[in-house]
């Protein structure tokens, strides 16, 4: 993966060139050799991006990207220890010498020997570089392709609209959804886009075919097209396209304005079909730039567009997307023995049938992964064959061009680096995993893959919340649900997972007994445990990712923590340990350390207050946890904290002294009374706030007034809690940044906090559940200009909204469930102060998960409110854990 060389690349120039980095550098008397390596490490970025694309074809480019990759993780991992000694000396200003060693390090009596230190692992890094920086004139690299596009060759072949029906299975519902859609007339348009999105290899040309060529479209469409598209959304070349026909051809010499003309004139007074095939560009100004062209057809025209990037669907589409499914396993496997066997032989291999099953399994519905596996067993018998097929993995097979994996390597190629690189690392979890939004952009982070804002005011969390969207929009995560306040959720597709692997071989590995690691692997997932596993890991040196998905021994947590000093994610979760070693405070690079779910430790080691640079701590379900460590504070670039503890009060000495968090968590905590004590003008930075399932807790002592930055805040189940004692200060003029706002399972809670006022003009999303002694909204409630859902759930004192309802213009959505009273009040004589809201579900059924009848849907969409309360029923915090 030469992308990951850029990555690191990249991230070593970013460190260079720090202020921090510079002012240190000339202190401790290295500047010179830090310049010189910087100016090396341009010169070889500026022919990464070529050497990438060039390796393939050269076994020696090929070798040298790997002892660059190496050469300079050395680099970032010196630097990173450059920024931990700038931790570490920060700590100490700020809290005072906490060890004897901290105090000593800096201290002017030792200057020599931090700068001997630094200085000769530095000089060495920037030997090795220059070495390596003078091999790559050999291999004539271009420079500055940053924007450089894929050569035609490495896309699909251009497609065609013939399809022969007897060859399609599965795909008549689909066609006649489609046709449907086809013969509907879109009122007030003259033109309407469907857009047809799936991942590659799923069938939407062939679909899209299907239609094309029924009998009923032909009569219905005086005029179709068909284009395929591809990766240059050129529409010069579009319109020469548009307009070829078998019987004539077209002077491509004409100039834009001509071809335009020619075009107006052959849709003019017709009612036409064009499909565009196999569309990448997500340019909303060339789209617009083709659009008003075509609107000259007559009403009832219609655009068929095939993609496999939502965001080309949201740009182009005019109708619903229609999200193209998988093939059930039953039309699979009926595809496959298509395939498979010459006509008639399938029911003379009963053995084989057996195995094809298990066989088309792996496919997970995907067309074009039936077709390669059955391509390459086609006309085999042998029983060994099909076994060796069965047992491996996809990415293990055999691929030729138009296979399923040469299929979506077409999407990753598209990616930007960054994203190239974010995307092969999610190959370290297993098949149907779960993912979680936030906890992923944490693991990127952990390994820097996420570039600087350039924005100063975005935090590295926005950037990778942008990254996770973007890999949506292009198929590469499916079956997304977004949780109303919380965060996505999603998964990758068995066969995109198998892509993902392929691309991070030799990068990331998962562990078994029977595994064979390469020697520059850095990122495992653990499997199995055993003798076995430990004698791979002794091979190794380098790593910097280790993910437990079973149990292990102590023993091998102490040797990870001994052998792999440049670590920068440790994993965990649900383990049995009764105390991590104190060694784990020896791991300078750690960023993200993971102990969810472990029930039987019972403190943590004050060697852990030394990861200044950590920057994720996942303590939840840690119910056996005494107590957060007092040296807490001097973790100082956390950021994202969950925590469950047997402890009774988290003050200012626990937590408080966190200012870099973003993220805190609070679950579980079963004898926790107070929380924030001492707390003002601290955690200005936090974004989002939880504090779930602490039926002990009478009081927040949280000065809110200081939360400036708090976008999500989420209370639930805390039977003690009436947040009044949050009232106890001036609330004129508080200007608070709060979004989403969920409160429930609050039986003391009788009225809304006054402070909500100071989010008037911020809060969008509002959430109140199981306040049975609620007993009216706020006469401000309509002052909250920005609100645009609401949903109250299982508050049967309310009996009627307040007055100036309508004044909440930007409300979409509007649910009240298991409030009789309320519910009555909006039915009759409060209907018109809710009148304007399109998207309204009344539900008296407490209990109720059934979709709303017609009635209770008012001017809107059962996938709106109804479904959120469906989910908010499951609601537990093990969803964000």
């Amino acid at each position: 993966m030469a992308e990951i060389g850029y990555g690191v690349a990249v991230k070593v120039l970013e460190l260079l060139g720090s202020v921090t980095y510079q002012e240190l550098s000339s202190a401790w008397g290295v500047r010179s050799d830090l310049t010189k390596l910087e100016r090396t490490v341009k010169t070889i970025e500026a022919v990464l991006l070529d050497a990438e694309e060039k390796q393939a074809r050269d076994h020696r480019l090929s070798i040298w990207l790997g002892e660059l990759k190496d050469v300079l993780q050395d680099a970032e991992n010196v630097l990173d220890e450059f920024q931990y000694r700038i931790l570490q000396k920060e700590v100490m200003k700020r809290h005072g010498s906490t060890s004897k060693k901290v105090s000593n390090l800096f201290s002017s009596s030792n200057p020599l020997a931090v700068r001997f230190e630094m200085a000769h692992k530095i000089k060495n890094i920037r030997k090795r570089v220059d070495e390596i920086a003078a091999e790559k004139d050999k291999f004539n690299l271009a420079q500055g392709l940053e924007d450089r596009k894929l050569n035609m060759q490495e896309m699909r072949d251009m497609t065609h609209s013939f399809v022969d029906p007897s060859d399609v299975i599965g795909r008549d519902d689909d066609r006649e959804k489609i046709i449907h859609l086809l013969m509907e007339q879109a009122a007030g348009r003259n033109v309407s886009v469907i857009p047809i999105v799936g991942i590659g290899g799923l069938g939407k040309t062939t679909l899209a075919k299907l239609v094309y060529n029924d009998e009923r479209v032909a009569r219905h469409f005086q005029l179709r097209k068909w284009v395929c598209v591809s990766e240059d959304f050129d529409v010069r070349s579009l319109i020469i396209e548009i307009l070829k026909s078998p019987a004539d051809s077209i002077d491509e010499n004409l100039s834009i304005d001509q071809l335009q003309i020619l075009l107006r004139e052959l849709l003019k007074d017709k009612k036409f079909l064009l499909v565009l095939d196999d569309v990448w560009n997500d340019d909303h100004n060339k789209w617009i730039e083709l659009k008003s062209l075509l609107l000259g057809g007559c009403k009832g025209s219609k655009i068929i567009v095939t993609t496999r990037k939502r965001s080309v669907a949201t740009i182009m589409g005019t109708v619903t997307t229609y999200n193209l499914d998988g093939l059930s396993q039953e039309y699979c496997l009926s595809l496959f023995k298509k395939l498979a066997f010459k006509e008639g032989e399938e029911n003379l291999y009963p053995n084989l049938l057996e195995i094809a099953e298990e066989i088309v399994e792996k496919c997970k519905g995907v067309p074009l992964a039936v077709r390669t596996l059955a391509g390459i067993l086609y006309s085999k018998v042998d029983e060994r064959e099909w076994k060796f097929v069965r047992d491996n993995e996809i990415w293990n097979l055999e691929q030729k061009q138009g296979d399923i994996l040469p299929a979506l390597k077409l999407s990753y190629n598209q990616l930007p680096l960054h994203l190239k690189q974010c995307f092969a690392y999610c190959s370290l979890f297993p098949k149907d995993y779960v993912f979680k939004s936030y906890l992923l952009v944490q693991f990127w982070m952990a390994h820097g893959l996420l570039q600087s804002p350039d924005n100063e005011n975005q935090d590295l969390e926005d950037i990778g919340d942008l990254y996770i969207k973007e890999l949506m929009s292009r198929s590469l995560f499916q079956d997304v649900y977004e949780d109303g306040l919380f965060t996505y959720f999603f998964k990758m597709h068995d066969l995109v997972h198998d892509l993902a692997i392929s691309i991070a071989k030799g990068e990331c590995s998962v562990v078994t007994k029977t595994s064979t690691l390469a020697a520059e692997v850095c990122h495992l997932s653990i499997l199995e445990s055993g003798q076995e596993v430990t004698t791979q890991l002794e091979k190794l040196s380098k790593v910097q990712t280790i993910i437990f998905q079973t149990g292990q021994s102590m023993s091998i947590l102490k040797a990870c923590i001994s052998r792999f000093k440049y670590l920068r994610m440790l994993d965990f979760r649900d383990s049995s340990f009764e105390m991590l070693p104190n060694s784990i405070g020896s791991l300078k690079h750690l960023r993200y350390l993971d102990l969810i779910g472990n029930d039987r430790i019972k403190q943590l080691p004050d060697s852990i207050c030394k990861l200044y640079s950590l920057q994720t701590l996942l303590l939840g379900a840690c119910s056996n946890l005494e107590r957060l460590p007092k040296g807490i504070r001097d973790i100082i670039s956390l950021r994202f904290l969950m925590v469950t503890t047997k402890h009774t009060c988290l003050s200012e000495k626990a937590i408080g002294c966190l200012d870099s968090l973003r993220f805190l968590a609070i679950a579980d905590c079963e004898n926790l009374k107070c929380m924030f004590e001492g707390m003002e003008g601290r955690l200005t930075y936090l974004r989002t706030l939880v504090v779930y399932g602490c039926p002990s807790l009478t009081t927040l002592s949280l000065s809110i007034r200081h939360l400036t930055a708090l976008e999500t805040l989420t209370i639930m189940d805390c039977k003690e809690l009436s947040l009044t004692e949050m009232e106890g200060e001036d609330n004129q003029d508080l200007k608070l940044s709060l979004q989403k706002l969920k409160i429930g399972g609050l039986p003391k809670l009788e009225v809304l906090p006054q402070w909500l006022q100071g989010s008037a003009n911020t809060l969008q999303q509002l959430w109140i559940g199981e306040c049975e002694n609620l007993k009216a909204l706020p006469e401000w409630l309509p002052r909250l200009k920005s609100l645009h859902a609401l949903w109250i759930e299982e508050c049967p004192k309310l009996s009627s909204l307040p007055e100036g309802m309508e004044a909440l213009t930007a409300l979409r959505q509007l649910g009240i469930r298991g409030c009789p009273d309320l519910i009555r009040k909006c039915r009759e004589e409060d209907s018109h102060k809710i009148a304007h809201v399109p998207e309204i579900v009344l539900d008296e059924d407490s209990g109720s998960s059934s979709s709303p009848s017609e009635e209770e849907v008012h001017n809107g969409k059962e996938d709106g409110v109804s479904e959120y309360f469906l989910e908010e029923e499951e609601f537990d915090i093990s969803d964000i854990q």
